[in-house]
Protein backbone atom coordinates (compact mmCIF):
# COMPACT_ATOMS: atom_id res chain seq x y z
CA UNK A 1 0.00 0.00 0.00
CA UNK A 2 1.24 3.52 -0.96
CA UNK A 3 1.42 6.19 1.55
CA UNK A 4 -0.35 9.10 -0.99
CA UNK A 5 0.49 12.15 1.07
CA UNK A 6 3.96 11.13 0.81
CA UNK A 7 3.62 10.48 -3.08
CA UNK A 8 2.06 14.01 -2.72
CA UNK A 9 5.46 15.52 -1.75
CA UNK A 10 7.65 13.71 -3.75
CA UNK A 11 9.19 14.73 -6.75
CA UNK A 12 6.90 12.72 -9.00
CA UNK A 13 3.20 13.68 -7.89
CA UNK A 14 2.39 14.98 -11.11
CA UNK A 15 2.57 11.71 -12.57
CA UNK A 16 0.15 9.52 -13.31
CA UNK A 17 0.88 5.82 -12.85
CA UNK A 18 0.53 4.75 -16.04
CA UNK A 19 3.45 7.23 -16.82
CA UNK A 20 5.65 4.97 -15.33
CA UNK A 21 3.72 1.25 -15.42
CA UNK A 22 1.77 -0.13 -18.47
CA UNK A 23 -1.92 0.55 -19.26
CA UNK A 24 -2.67 -2.54 -17.36
CA UNK A 25 -2.39 -0.36 -13.46
CA UNK A 26 -5.16 1.51 -14.45
CA UNK A 27 -7.19 -1.03 -12.47
CA UNK A 28 -7.37 -1.73 -9.20
CA UNK A 29 -6.40 -4.20 -7.13
CA UNK A 30 -3.37 -4.66 -9.53
CA UNK A 31 -2.88 -8.04 -10.62
CA UNK A 32 -0.42 -10.16 -9.15
CA UNK A 33 1.35 -10.46 -11.87
CA UNK A 34 2.15 -6.60 -12.90
CA UNK A 35 5.36 -7.05 -9.91
CA UNK A 36 6.92 -9.07 -12.52
CA UNK A 37 7.27 -6.02 -14.38
CA UNK A 38 10.21 -4.42 -15.49
CA UNK A 39 10.15 -1.12 -14.09
CA UNK A 40 11.95 2.08 -15.84
CA UNK A 41 15.24 3.37 -14.80
CA UNK A 42 15.68 6.95 -13.90
CA UNK A 43 17.92 7.01 -17.09
CA UNK A 44 14.79 5.78 -19.50
CA UNK A 45 13.32 9.30 -19.02
CA UNK A 46 15.98 11.60 -17.42
CA UNK A 47 18.63 10.47 -19.68
CA UNK A 48 19.81 12.87 -23.01
CA UNK A 49 17.07 15.30 -21.76
CA UNK A 50 18.15 18.89 -21.87
CA UNK A 51 15.64 20.01 -19.08
CA UNK A 52 17.24 17.82 -16.84
CA UNK A 53 20.64 18.11 -17.78
CA UNK A 54 22.23 20.10 -14.66
CA UNK A 55 21.10 17.14 -12.40
CA UNK A 56 23.81 15.42 -14.20
CA UNK A 57 21.75 12.03 -14.31
CA UNK A 58 24.46 10.14 -16.68
CA UNK A 59 27.01 11.10 -14.69
CA UNK A 60 25.18 9.97 -11.59
CA UNK A 61 25.29 6.60 -13.34
CA UNK A 62 28.82 6.40 -14.01
CA UNK A 63 29.64 7.45 -10.25
CA UNK A 64 27.11 4.33 -9.40
CA UNK A 65 29.07 1.76 -11.35
CA UNK A 66 32.01 2.77 -9.68
CA UNK A 67 30.02 1.80 -6.19
CA UNK A 68 30.79 -0.98 -3.99
CA UNK A 69 26.99 -1.79 -4.72
CA UNK A 70 27.19 -1.83 -8.48
CA UNK A 71 30.65 -3.80 -8.04
CA UNK A 72 28.51 -6.47 -6.06
CA UNK A 73 25.15 -6.48 -7.73
CA UNK A 74 25.75 -5.33 -10.86
CA UNK A 75 22.25 -4.25 -12.95
CA UNK A 76 20.27 -5.39 -9.98
CA UNK A 77 21.17 -2.74 -8.09
CA UNK A 78 19.43 0.11 -9.46
CA UNK A 79 18.37 3.81 -8.54
CA UNK A 80 15.58 2.73 -7.07
CA UNK A 81 17.29 0.61 -4.42
CA UNK A 82 17.98 3.61 -2.53
CA UNK A 83 15.56 6.53 -3.84
CA UNK A 84 12.24 5.04 -3.62
CA UNK A 85 10.14 6.45 -7.22
CA UNK A 86 6.91 7.11 -5.59
CA UNK A 87 8.19 9.12 -2.77
CA UNK A 88 11.23 10.38 -3.46
CA UNK A 89 11.61 14.27 -2.37
CA UNK A 90 15.01 16.39 -3.17
CA UNK A 91 15.40 17.15 0.27
CA UNK A 92 18.71 18.64 0.23
CA UNK A 93 18.27 20.77 -2.55
CA UNK A 94 15.02 21.93 -1.04
CA UNK A 95 15.88 22.00 2.97
CA UNK A 96 17.62 24.59 5.25
CA UNK A 97 17.34 21.89 7.86
CA UNK A 98 20.33 20.26 8.54
CA UNK A 99 18.89 18.11 10.57
CA UNK A 100 16.37 17.24 8.46
CA UNK A 101 18.14 16.82 5.27
CA UNK A 102 20.92 14.46 7.86
CA UNK A 103 17.47 12.22 8.58
CA UNK A 104 16.00 12.19 5.22
CA UNK A 105 19.60 11.20 3.86
CA UNK A 106 20.31 8.26 6.21
CA UNK A 107 17.03 6.77 6.36
CA UNK A 108 18.02 5.68 2.62
CA UNK A 109 21.02 3.83 3.82
CA UNK A 110 19.16 2.60 7.02
CA UNK A 111 16.51 1.36 5.03
CA UNK A 112 18.78 -1.79 4.15
CA UNK A 113 21.72 -1.56 6.41
CA UNK A 114 19.67 -1.33 9.76
CA UNK A 115 16.69 -3.72 8.29
CA UNK A 116 18.32 -7.34 8.91
CA UNK A 117 15.20 -9.72 6.69
CA UNK A 118 16.14 -6.51 4.05
CA UNK A 119 19.81 -6.76 4.33
CA UNK A 120 20.47 -10.62 3.88
CA UNK A 121 17.35 -10.69 1.02
CA UNK A 122 19.70 -8.49 -0.96
CA UNK A 123 23.24 -8.87 0.19
CA UNK A 124 22.72 -12.84 1.06
CA UNK A 125 24.84 -12.47 4.58
CA UNK A 126 23.28 -11.34 8.16
CA UNK A 127 23.84 -7.63 8.59
CA UNK A 128 26.75 -6.41 11.25
CA UNK A 129 25.92 -4.47 14.14
CA UNK A 130 26.06 -1.16 13.00
CA UNK A 131 26.70 0.41 16.75
CA UNK A 132 29.68 -2.27 16.91
CA UNK A 133 31.14 -1.76 13.29
CA UNK A 134 31.71 2.27 14.40
CA UNK A 135 32.85 1.16 17.86
CA UNK A 136 35.93 3.29 16.99
CA UNK A 137 33.95 6.45 16.27
CA UNK A 138 33.95 9.06 19.33
CA UNK A 139 30.00 10.55 20.44
CA UNK A 140 28.46 8.03 17.78
CA UNK A 141 25.06 9.42 18.60
CA UNK A 142 25.86 13.12 17.97
CA UNK A 143 27.55 12.11 14.52
CA UNK A 144 24.67 9.80 13.18
CA UNK A 145 22.41 12.46 13.76
CA UNK A 146 24.53 15.53 12.34
CA UNK A 147 26.16 13.95 9.44
CA UNK A 148 25.22 11.94 6.36
CA UNK A 149 26.14 8.72 5.85
CA UNK A 150 27.70 9.89 2.45
CA UNK A 151 29.71 12.16 4.13
CA UNK A 152 32.19 9.30 5.19
CA UNK A 153 31.22 6.85 2.77
CA UNK A 154 31.63 8.21 -0.60
CA UNK A 155 34.44 9.88 -2.61
CA UNK A 156 33.49 13.46 -3.05
CA UNK A 157 33.06 14.90 -6.53
CA UNK A 158 33.12 18.38 -7.31
CA UNK A 159 30.91 18.03 -10.30
CA UNK A 160 27.98 16.56 -8.70
CA UNK A 161 25.94 17.70 -5.56
CA UNK A 162 25.81 14.50 -4.29
CA UNK A 163 28.51 11.69 -4.57
CA UNK A 164 26.88 8.41 -5.35
CA UNK A 165 30.20 6.53 -5.62
CA UNK A 166 30.13 4.20 -2.26
CA UNK A 167 33.31 3.66 -0.95
CA UNK A 168 33.98 0.00 0.63
CA UNK A 169 34.83 0.30 4.18
CA UNK A 170 38.54 0.56 4.16
CA UNK A 171 38.35 3.64 2.27
CA UNK A 172 36.27 5.23 4.50
CA UNK A 173 36.86 8.19 6.10
CA UNK A 174 38.22 7.80 9.36
CA UNK A 175 40.26 10.89 10.26
CA UNK A 176 38.73 13.29 12.60
CA UNK A 177 40.69 16.14 10.64
CA UNK A 178 39.26 15.46 7.68
CA UNK A 179 35.75 17.03 9.11
CA UNK A 180 37.08 18.94 12.10
CA UNK A 181 39.04 21.83 10.23
CA UNK A 182 38.75 24.49 8.49
CA UNK A 183 39.10 23.03 4.86
CA UNK A 184 36.71 20.34 5.95
CA UNK A 185 35.31 18.11 3.36
CA UNK A 186 31.66 18.74 4.49
CA UNK A 187 32.18 22.16 2.65
CA UNK A 188 32.37 19.92 -0.66
CA UNK A 189 29.31 17.23 0.12
CA UNK A 190 26.96 18.45 3.11
CA UNK A 191 27.74 22.22 2.60
CA UNK A 192 27.37 22.19 -1.05
CA UNK A 193 23.78 22.57 -1.59
CA UNK A 194 23.56 26.63 -1.92
CA UNK A 195 20.23 26.74 0.75
CA UNK A 196 23.25 25.65 3.73
CA UNK A 197 26.27 27.73 1.85
CA UNK A 198 25.72 30.48 3.94
CA UNK A 199 25.40 28.77 7.70
CA UNK A 200 28.73 27.41 5.89
CA UNK A 201 31.01 30.20 5.18
CA UNK A 202 29.17 33.38 7.05
CA UNK A 203 31.55 32.76 10.24
CA UNK A 204 29.54 34.72 12.12
CA UNK A 205 28.23 34.49 16.16
CA UNK A 206 25.06 33.57 14.73
CA UNK A 207 26.17 29.99 12.98
CA UNK A 208 27.80 28.66 16.39
CA UNK A 209 24.67 29.95 18.55
CA UNK A 210 21.67 28.88 15.80
CA UNK A 211 23.23 26.36 13.81
CA UNK A 212 21.92 22.78 14.43
CA UNK A 213 24.67 21.23 13.15
CA UNK A 214 28.18 23.36 14.02
CA UNK A 215 31.09 21.37 13.43
CA UNK A 216 34.12 22.20 15.52
CA UNK A 217 36.73 23.42 13.78
CA UNK A 218 34.23 23.35 10.64
CA UNK A 219 32.60 26.80 11.31
CA UNK A 220 35.29 29.11 12.21
CA UNK A 221 33.96 32.72 13.36
CA UNK A 222 36.52 35.65 13.25
CA UNK A 223 34.95 37.49 15.62
CA UNK A 224 35.35 34.61 18.62
CA UNK A 225 38.60 33.86 17.16
CA UNK A 226 39.67 37.81 18.20
CA UNK A 227 37.93 37.77 21.35
CA UNK A 228 40.04 34.23 22.18
CA UNK A 229 42.91 36.33 21.14
CA UNK A 230 41.93 39.67 23.69
CA UNK A 231 41.28 37.23 26.26
CA UNK A 232 44.32 35.09 26.33
CA UNK A 233 46.48 38.68 26.17
CA UNK A 234 44.76 39.58 28.99
CA UNK A 235 45.01 36.55 31.28
CA UNK A 236 48.55 36.65 30.12
CA UNK A 237 49.24 40.25 30.91
CA UNK A 238 47.49 39.96 34.22
CA UNK A 239 50.03 37.02 35.31
CA UNK A 240 52.69 39.32 34.35
CA UNK A 241 51.39 42.13 36.21
CA UNK A 242 50.89 40.14 38.97
CA UNK A 243 54.30 38.31 38.96
CA UNK A 244 55.89 41.83 38.62
CA UNK A 245 54.75 42.92 42.05
CA UNK A 246 54.99 40.21 43.90
CA UNK A 247 58.78 40.53 42.74
CA UNK A 248 58.69 44.09 43.61
CA UNK A 249 56.87 43.30 47.23
CA UNK A 250 59.82 40.86 48.70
Amino acid sequence: ILDTVAISAGVHKSFDCTDCHSAEYEAYPHQANLKLEPLSSCLDCHGGDESYAKYKFEEIQAEVEKSVHHKAYGEDFSCSKCHNQHTYAATARNSDNVLEIVDYSNKMCLSCHNDMKKYKLVSGHNNPELVEVHDWLPNQALHFQHVRCIECHTEVVDSLMVSHNIVGKEQAVKKCVECHSADSRLKASLYKYENLQKRSENGGLGNVLTNSSYVIGTHQSPFLKLLSIIIFLATLGGVIIHSIFRILKK
